[in-house]
Protein backbone atom coordinates (compact mmCIF):
# COMPACT_ATOMS: atom_id res chain seq x y z
CA UNK A 1 0.00 0.00 0.00
CA UNK A 2 3.02 2.31 0.13
CA UNK A 3 2.32 3.34 -3.49
CA UNK A 4 -1.32 4.31 -2.96
CA UNK A 5 -1.96 8.03 -3.37
CA UNK A 6 -5.30 9.77 -2.88
CA UNK A 7 -5.92 12.27 -5.63
CA UNK A 8 -7.77 15.18 -4.11
CA UNK A 9 -10.39 15.08 -6.88
CA UNK A 10 -11.75 11.84 -5.41
CA UNK A 11 -12.79 13.59 -2.20
CA UNK A 12 -13.49 16.96 -3.80
CA UNK A 13 -15.35 18.55 -0.88
CA UNK A 14 -13.23 17.16 1.95
CA UNK A 15 -11.59 20.17 3.62
CA UNK A 16 -7.82 20.18 3.31
CA UNK A 17 -7.01 19.71 7.05
CA UNK A 18 -9.53 16.85 7.30
CA UNK A 19 -8.09 15.22 4.17
CA UNK A 20 -4.62 15.32 5.68
CA UNK A 21 -5.82 13.97 9.03
CA UNK A 22 -7.80 11.23 7.31
CA UNK A 23 -4.84 10.15 5.21
CA UNK A 24 -2.56 10.02 8.22
CA UNK A 25 -5.11 7.99 10.17
CA UNK A 26 -5.47 5.53 7.27
CA UNK A 27 -1.73 5.21 6.74
CA UNK A 28 -1.82 6.94 3.35
CA UNK A 29 1.38 8.86 2.67
CA UNK A 30 0.76 10.34 -0.81
CA UNK A 31 -1.70 12.95 -2.06
CA UNK A 32 -2.29 14.37 -5.52
CA UNK A 33 -3.40 17.99 -5.31
CA UNK A 34 -5.45 20.32 -7.49
CA UNK A 35 -4.66 23.96 -8.06
CA UNK A 36 -8.16 25.26 -7.33
CA UNK A 37 -8.43 23.60 -3.93
CA UNK A 38 -4.85 24.52 -3.09
CA UNK A 39 -5.50 28.16 -3.94
CA UNK A 40 -8.69 28.20 -1.87
CA UNK A 41 -6.85 26.94 1.20
CA UNK A 42 -3.72 28.94 0.44
CA UNK A 43 -0.66 27.78 -1.46
CA UNK A 44 1.88 28.35 1.31
CA UNK A 45 -0.53 27.00 3.95
CA UNK A 46 -1.04 23.85 1.91
CA UNK A 47 2.68 23.36 1.42
CA UNK A 48 3.29 23.76 5.14
CA UNK A 49 0.40 21.45 6.03
CA UNK A 50 1.70 18.68 3.77
CA UNK A 51 5.28 19.15 4.93
CA UNK A 52 4.40 19.17 8.63
CA UNK A 53 2.25 16.05 8.22
CA UNK A 54 4.99 14.22 6.35
CA UNK A 55 2.77 13.67 3.32
CA UNK A 56 4.24 13.46 -0.18
CA UNK A 57 2.55 15.52 -2.88
CA UNK A 58 2.62 13.10 -5.81
CA UNK A 59 1.31 15.46 -8.50
CA UNK A 60 -0.38 18.78 -9.11
CA UNK A 61 -3.32 19.13 -11.49
CA UNK A 62 -3.41 20.89 -13.74
CA UNK A 63 -1.66 22.96 -16.35
CA UNK A 64 -2.23 23.03 -20.08
CA UNK A 65 -5.28 24.43 -21.94
CA UNK A 66 -2.90 25.82 -24.50
CA UNK A 67 -5.72 27.25 -26.60
CA UNK A 68 -6.70 29.69 -23.83
CA UNK A 69 -5.52 33.32 -23.75
CA UNK A 70 -2.56 33.83 -21.44
CA UNK A 71 -1.67 30.14 -21.42
CA UNK A 72 2.07 30.77 -21.14
CA UNK A 73 1.93 32.87 -17.97
CA UNK A 74 -0.72 30.63 -16.44
CA UNK A 75 1.41 27.54 -16.95
CA UNK A 76 4.47 29.23 -15.50
CA UNK A 77 2.37 29.99 -12.42
CA UNK A 78 1.31 26.34 -12.28
CA UNK A 79 4.96 25.25 -12.44
CA UNK A 80 5.81 27.65 -9.61
CA UNK A 81 2.95 26.25 -7.53
CA UNK A 82 4.11 22.68 -8.09
CA UNK A 83 7.62 23.64 -7.00
CA UNK A 84 6.30 25.31 -3.86
CA UNK A 85 4.26 22.24 -2.96
CA UNK A 86 7.14 19.88 -3.67
CA UNK A 87 5.13 18.16 -6.39
CA UNK A 88 7.50 16.52 -8.87
CA UNK A 89 4.88 16.43 -11.64
CA UNK A 90 2.53 18.98 -13.19
CA UNK A 91 -0.25 17.24 -15.11
CA UNK A 92 -1.10 18.89 -18.44
CA UNK A 93 -4.54 18.75 -20.06
CA UNK A 94 -3.93 20.23 -23.47
CA UNK A 95 -7.25 21.95 -24.21
CA UNK A 96 -9.57 21.39 -27.15
CA UNK A 97 -9.97 22.98 -30.53
CA UNK A 98 -9.79 26.76 -30.82
CA UNK A 99 -13.17 28.42 -31.09
CA UNK A 100 -14.59 27.77 -34.53
CA UNK A 101 -11.69 25.47 -35.40
CA UNK A 102 -11.75 22.03 -37.00
CA UNK A 103 -8.04 21.36 -37.53
CA UNK A 104 -7.28 18.70 -34.90
CA UNK A 105 -3.82 17.95 -36.28
CA UNK A 106 -2.89 21.63 -36.19
CA UNK A 107 -4.22 22.03 -32.65
CA UNK A 108 -2.23 19.01 -31.52
CA UNK A 109 0.94 20.35 -33.12
CA UNK A 110 0.47 23.66 -31.30
CA UNK A 111 0.27 21.75 -28.01
CA UNK A 112 3.68 20.23 -28.69
CA UNK A 113 5.17 23.60 -29.53
CA UNK A 114 3.66 25.20 -26.42
CA UNK A 115 5.11 22.50 -24.19
CA UNK A 116 8.50 23.14 -25.77
CA UNK A 117 8.26 26.79 -24.74
CA UNK A 118 7.72 25.72 -21.13
CA UNK A 119 10.49 23.12 -20.95
CA UNK A 120 13.34 25.45 -19.90
CA UNK A 121 11.26 26.98 -17.12
CA UNK A 122 10.08 23.58 -15.90
CA UNK A 123 13.63 22.23 -15.85
CA UNK A 124 14.85 25.21 -13.86
CA UNK A 125 12.03 24.68 -11.33
CA UNK A 126 12.63 20.94 -11.02
CA UNK A 127 9.08 20.14 -12.14
CA UNK A 128 8.31 17.51 -14.76
CA UNK A 129 5.55 18.25 -17.27
CA UNK A 130 3.23 15.27 -17.80
CA UNK A 131 1.01 15.16 -20.88
CA UNK A 132 -2.29 13.48 -20.11
CA UNK A 133 -4.29 11.98 -22.97
CA UNK A 134 -8.04 12.17 -22.44
CA UNK A 135 -10.70 9.90 -23.92
CA UNK A 136 -11.56 10.94 -27.51
CA UNK A 137 -15.01 12.15 -26.45
CA UNK A 138 -13.24 15.14 -24.89
CA UNK A 139 -11.25 16.02 -28.00
CA UNK A 140 -13.26 19.03 -29.17
CA UNK A 141 -13.48 20.96 -25.91
CA UNK A 142 -10.95 19.66 -23.38
CA UNK A 143 -8.06 17.74 -24.87
CA UNK A 144 -6.92 17.18 -28.45
CA UNK A 145 -4.46 14.57 -27.16
CA UNK A 146 -6.53 11.39 -27.17
CA UNK A 147 -4.14 8.47 -26.94
CA UNK A 148 -0.98 7.52 -25.13
CA UNK A 149 0.79 7.23 -28.47
CA UNK A 150 -0.09 10.83 -29.36
CA UNK A 151 1.14 12.00 -25.95
CA UNK A 152 4.44 10.18 -26.43
CA UNK A 153 4.89 11.66 -29.90
CA UNK A 154 4.42 15.15 -28.45
CA UNK A 155 6.88 14.45 -25.63
CA UNK A 156 9.52 12.90 -27.90
CA UNK A 157 11.38 16.09 -28.93
CA UNK A 158 12.10 17.01 -25.31
CA UNK A 159 14.23 15.47 -22.55
CA UNK A 160 12.45 12.71 -20.66
CA UNK A 161 13.31 14.37 -17.35
CA UNK A 162 11.40 17.45 -18.53
CA UNK A 163 8.38 15.96 -20.29
CA UNK A 164 6.62 12.70 -19.50
CA UNK A 165 3.13 11.28 -19.88
CA UNK A 166 0.23 10.32 -17.64
CA UNK A 167 -1.24 6.84 -17.84
CA UNK A 168 -4.84 7.28 -16.66
CA UNK A 169 -6.88 4.10 -16.94
CA UNK A 170 -10.19 5.92 -17.34
CA UNK A 171 -8.98 7.65 -20.47
CA UNK A 172 -6.92 4.96 -22.22
CA UNK A 173 -8.51 1.62 -21.31
CA UNK A 174 -10.37 1.41 -24.65
CA UNK A 175 -7.26 1.66 -26.85
CA UNK A 176 -6.04 -1.62 -28.36
CA UNK A 177 -2.60 -0.04 -28.77
CA UNK A 178 -2.27 0.99 -25.15
CA UNK A 179 -0.23 -2.03 -24.03
CA UNK A 180 2.39 -1.47 -26.71
CA UNK A 181 2.41 2.24 -25.92
CA UNK A 182 2.90 1.61 -22.19
CA UNK A 183 5.92 -0.49 -23.13
CA UNK A 184 7.19 2.31 -25.36
CA UNK A 185 6.66 4.83 -22.56
CA UNK A 186 8.76 2.67 -20.28
CA UNK A 187 11.58 2.27 -22.79
CA UNK A 188 11.64 6.02 -23.33
CA UNK A 189 11.49 6.78 -19.60
CA UNK A 190 8.32 8.82 -20.03
CA UNK A 191 5.89 7.54 -17.39
CA UNK A 192 5.57 10.46 -15.00
CA UNK A 193 2.21 9.74 -13.39
CA UNK A 194 -0.07 6.70 -13.10
CA UNK A 195 -3.73 7.25 -12.22
CA UNK A 196 -6.50 4.70 -11.81
CA UNK A 197 -10.26 5.05 -12.04
CA UNK A 198 -12.92 2.71 -13.34
CA UNK A 199 -15.31 3.18 -16.27
CA UNK A 200 -18.95 2.97 -15.22
CA UNK A 201 -21.60 1.59 -17.57
CA UNK A 202 -23.88 3.28 -18.38
CA UNK A 203 -22.18 6.64 -18.04
CA UNK A 204 -24.10 9.18 -15.98
CA UNK A 205 -25.37 12.35 -17.58
CA UNK A 206 -22.33 14.55 -17.96
CA UNK A 207 -19.62 12.08 -18.94
CA UNK A 208 -16.88 14.07 -17.23
CA UNK A 209 -18.24 12.74 -13.94
CA UNK A 210 -18.39 9.12 -15.07
CA UNK A 211 -15.40 7.74 -13.20
CA UNK A 212 -15.87 5.01 -10.66
CA UNK A 213 -13.84 3.84 -7.69
CA UNK A 214 -11.65 0.80 -8.41
CA UNK A 215 -13.85 -2.24 -8.96
CA UNK A 216 -17.04 -0.32 -9.73
CA UNK A 217 -16.65 -0.58 -13.52
CA UNK A 218 -15.23 -2.56 -16.41
CA UNK A 219 -11.52 -1.65 -16.61
CA UNK A 220 -8.79 -4.30 -16.12
CA UNK A 221 -7.08 -2.17 -13.51
CA UNK A 222 -4.64 -4.80 -12.28
CA UNK A 223 -3.56 -5.51 -15.86
CA UNK A 224 -2.70 -1.83 -16.21
CA UNK A 225 -0.77 -1.80 -12.96
CA UNK A 226 1.16 -4.88 -13.99
CA UNK A 227 1.91 -3.41 -17.42
CA UNK A 228 3.13 -0.16 -15.91
CA UNK A 229 5.18 -2.02 -13.30
CA UNK A 230 6.77 -4.14 -16.04
CA UNK A 231 8.36 -0.98 -17.48
CA UNK A 232 10.23 -0.42 -14.21
CA UNK A 233 7.93 2.33 -12.96
CA UNK A 234 7.52 1.97 -9.22
CA UNK A 235 6.06 5.39 -8.40
CA UNK A 236 2.74 6.38 -6.85
CA UNK A 237 -0.58 5.00 -8.01
CA UNK A 238 -3.13 7.78 -7.70
CA UNK A 239 -6.82 6.98 -7.36
CA UNK A 240 -8.56 9.86 -9.14
CA UNK A 241 -12.36 9.73 -9.40
CA UNK A 242 -14.87 12.28 -10.64
CA UNK A 243 -18.42 11.34 -9.71
CA UNK A 244 -21.12 13.41 -8.03
CA UNK A 245 -22.35 10.49 -5.91
CA UNK A 246 -18.81 9.79 -4.71
CA UNK A 247 -18.29 13.45 -3.88
CA UNK A 248 -21.53 13.49 -1.85
CA UNK A 249 -20.21 10.83 0.53
CA UNK A 250 -18.08 11.62 3.62
CA UNK A 251 -14.43 11.95 2.74
CA UNK A 252 -13.19 9.22 5.07
CA UNK A 253 -15.82 6.81 3.75
CA UNK A 254 -14.64 7.47 0.21
CA UNK A 255 -10.99 7.04 1.19
CA UNK A 256 -11.75 3.70 2.84
CA UNK A 257 -13.67 2.56 -0.26
CA UNK A 258 -10.82 3.67 -2.50
CA UNK A 259 -8.33 1.73 -0.39
CA UNK A 260 -10.50 -1.38 -0.44
CA UNK A 261 -10.96 -1.16 -4.21
CA UNK A 262 -7.24 -0.60 -4.68
CA UNK A 263 -6.37 -3.69 -2.63
CA UNK A 264 -8.92 -5.86 -4.44
CA UNK A 265 -8.51 -4.68 -8.03
CA UNK A 266 -5.19 -2.83 -8.46
CA UNK A 267 -2.51 -4.05 -6.03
Amino acid sequence: MRRFSLNQATTKYWPMPELVAGCLDAGVTGVGLWREETAAYGLDKTAALMRDAGLTVTSLCRGGFFNAPGWYDENRRAIDEAATLGAPVLVLVSGGLPEGGRDVDGARARVGAAIGELVPYALSAGVRLAIEPLHPMFCSDRCVVSSLGQALDLAAPYPAEAVGVVVDTYHVWWDDQVWAQIGRAGREGRIACFQVADWITPLPEGVLLGRGLPGDGVVELRRFREAVDATGFDGPVEVEVFHAEVWARPGREVLDAALAGYRAHVA
